[in-house]
């Protein structure tokens, strides 16, 4: 029957009792399958780990840049190790890089999640967090904006100097 109508006799389910067969174009199959495969790996988005770096002692205006970057990380969807460097007699305080490290996740709260919680690591306090949204909600949010400002710069663009209210000038006599 299979050779009559050129399909190939599959085995879908060996282990099942009993075995299940289907007639089916298995290079089809195969070619469909990769092609899944292949879609599959290109919409996955793998997770990059990035590193700020923190010392104890930092200004108020060095920890708002620092965590600016934070920030910005965890809206492209990345992943971000926080570490606190402790030196010298630093390492008998590492209470000043925990409060310091639940600062910075208080700040950002809303765009992050503790995925480990601060850890003390030889020199080093360590904390990784974890973004709210993934990768490919990051990238559509990234777009629907860039999508919104060429559609506001294009209506802008239509209601320019030529349109609308126009400009009129009126010369100045001068003695």
């Amino acid at each position: 029957m299979a050779i009559d109508n050129d399909l190939d006799l599959v085995e879908v389910a060996p282990q099942a009792r009993p075995p299940v067969c289907k007639l089916m174009d298995y290079g089809k199959f195969k070619y469909e399958a990769d092609i899944k495969a292949r879609e599959a790996r290109k919409n996955q988005a793998h997770v990059i780990v990035k590193e700020m770096k923190l010392r104890p002692k930092i200004d108020k205006h060095d920890y708002e840049t620092k965590k600016g970057h934070i920030v910005r990380f965890l809206k492209a969807g990345d992943k971000v190790k926080v570490t606190i460097m402790f030196r010298g007699r630093e390492q008998s305080r590492p209470e000043l890089g925990f409060r310091l490290l639940e600062q910075l996740a208080e700040d950002v709260q809303d765009l992050a999640v503790i995925e480990s919680k601060p850890k003390q690591d030889g020199r080093n306090m360590i904390m990784v967090l974890g973004p709210t949204t993934t990768k490919a909600e990051s990238r559509q949010n990234k777009q629907a904006e860039k999508d919104a400002k060429a559609a506001a710069a294009a209506s802008d663009e239509a209601d320019g100097p030529g349109s609308g209210e126009q400009e009129v000038t009126t010369p100045v006599e001068t003695d």
